[in-house]
């Protein structure tokens, strides 16, 4: 990196603190910093979801597979996305707006207390914490690592500036400032992944152009759909996963859904997300494809080959556009999970903990997911510090094994609570459920995957857990139905408009409803 590209960065990292000033102006009580009020257009909405799907794991870890397998990063990975947002923008994304607009609620979990018990939702409050922790860990990491390879900062000293940024505007400005950063982000990364597609197809001139360039013995299977690990056991079971992690079974999309007008705009928002995400990522992929024909990774994972590409193919200015593009996608991520995290916290945990809680006004309430939030950024960033030890070894295990492993436990009593077909499953089913799944991901990953010879597959140590909680949840259900005229009563508020006239009673402790 040279001057310019230095002032390209620093440039971004103004304007995005500038935003967050500017939509600190927007954010008067709880439901603005959480939700923005529902007051979102769509096609925000819309845009935010996709962004804050991506993080620069998808430069460092997928660039690694797409570098050794070719077409499979996008087969297995954002293909599967797309459609599970899809299906999600009909199955999920009304019902889980209605949370907001029916149920008066500013966190995605805050009706899991009426849904089931208190036990089922600080269990799932508590543990989708503490995944979030570690999965914003990684991502903080895969920023670092980038920036090491452009400017030879250390790991620690990536983390805490790129943190330290995404802390000032997304904790001034709320869900709000999310969305409005990851609207300029997106038209970043527009440019410059554009850019850099440019560059790889004037590069391809000498290897046979578009057309040819699929011949070369560098390139030999990566036009395969399903190969290696990542073959149609994966596929299928990282669609199931996404199906429910895109649609807010990792908190931060959900925000999205709830943050529009009406259910009907929740279902537009999804589905402009649906197809940014199946046509988009070919264009940032496409390069990496490429990149055996460029470059000669330094890592065994080929993680550092985009990196290397970039600095190898683009002039001063347009790398540091590209830098951007990197941050880009990591602060948007983590932005946004930052705000869910302190939703669940501030709106399901800390009542619970403290009855001065349970007193927030709307100013004490603001600040302390204000508080929440910077906590929340620390913890990560200590985290990324440790993303390479042996407990969790690379970035790409951390977002493949522990967040897709762990997140079907936790996100199935969530998603599948909202829709009338399991209207029977109750706190027993949502518990055993999740508890049980936990304890399918710690054995298949540690004493089944050390005790069989080569260890159990990949596409197994992500599947089994949400398998295992999915059967439980439905078959406890049936064994023993706990649906009480309460329960009855909710779900139908969530699945139906109008105004109704089944009440959903408040229990003791529970949260006090935020007003629009």
């Amino acid at each position: 990196m040279n001057s310019l590209d230095w002032a390209v960065l620093i440039g971004y990292f103004a304007v995005m603190i500038a935003i967050g000033v500017w939509s600190h102006k927007r954010v008067d009580n709880v439901s603005d910093f959480f939700t923005a009020g529902g007051r979102m257009p769509w096609w925000l909405s819309g845009i935010s979801h996709h962004m804050s799907g991506y993080s620069a794991v998808m430069f460092t870890g997928y660039a690694g597979i797409a570098y050794t397998y070719g077409v499979t990063s996008f087969v297995t990975w954002s293909f599967p996305i797309a459609l599970g947002i899809a299906i999600g923008s009909k199955l999920f994304a009304p019902r889980i707006n209605r949370l907001r607009s029916r149920l008066h609620v500013a966190s995605p979990l805050e009706y899991l207390r009426n849904r089931y018990d208190l036990k089922t939702q600080q269990a799932l409050a508590w543990s989708g914490m503490l995944l979030k922790i570690v999965d914003v860990g990684a991502k903080w990491a895969a920023i670092a690592t980038l920036l090491s390879v452009f400017t030879g900062v250390s790991l620690d000293q990536g983390i805490l500036v790129t943190g330290a940024v995404t802390a000032v505007y997304c904790t001034i400005g709320g869900l709000w400032a999310d969305a409005l950063t990851e609207l300029g982000q997106f038209v970043i990364q527009l440019l410059a992944g554009l850019a850099m597609l440019f560059a790889v197809l004037v590069e391809l001139g000498d290897h046979g152009g578009f057309l040819g360039v699929w011949d070369e013995p560098e390139l030999q299977g990566h036009g395969e759909p399903l190969v290696g690990p990542y073959g149609t056991v994966f596929l299928l079971a990282f669609l199931f996963i996404k199906l429910f992690e895109y649609n807010g079974g990792m908190l931060n999309q959900a925000q999205r859904y709830m943050a529009t007008a009406t259910p009907r705009e929740a279902e537009r928002s999804a589905r402009l997300s649906a197809v940014l995400w199946l046509v988009w990522p070919l264009v940032l992929f496409f390069p990496m494809w490429m990149s055996p024909l460029l470059v000669d990774s330094r890592k065994a994972d080929g993680s550092d080959s985009y990196a290397l590409m970039t600095e190898q193919l683009l002039p001063h200015g347009l790398l540091g556009l590209v830098i951007v593009g990197f941050f880009s996608h990591t602060m948007a991520m983590c932005s946004s999970d930052a705000n869910a995290i302190a939703a669940v916290f501030t709106r399901d945990v800390a009542p619970v903990l403290s009855a001065r809680a349970r007193g927030w006004g709307e100013r004490s309430g603001l600040i302390a997911a204000r508080v929440t939030t910077v906590v929340f950024l620390g913890l990560s960033m200590a985290v990324a510090t440790q993303v390479d030890s042996p407990t969790f070894k690379d970035i790409i295990t951390v977002v493949i094994k522990w967040v897709a492993g762990l997140m079907g436990p936790i996100a199935i009593p969530m998603m599948l609570g909202l829709l009338r077909p399991f209207r029977r499953s109750g706190p027993t089913a949502a518990l055993t459920s999740w508890a049980t799944g936990l304890l399918a991901f710690w054995l298949v990953n540690y004493p089944i995957h050390w005790s069989v010879d080569g260890g159990v597959p990949l596409e197994y140590q992500v599947s089994i857990p949400l398998a295992v909680s999915l059967v439980l949840y439905v078959l406890i259900g049936c064994a023993k139905p706990e649906d009480t005229p309460e329960r009855l009563a909710l779900i139908e508020r969530i699945n139906t408009d109008g105004d109704g006239s089944a009440a959903v009673p408040a229990e003791d402790g529970a949260p006090a409803p935020v007003k629009d």
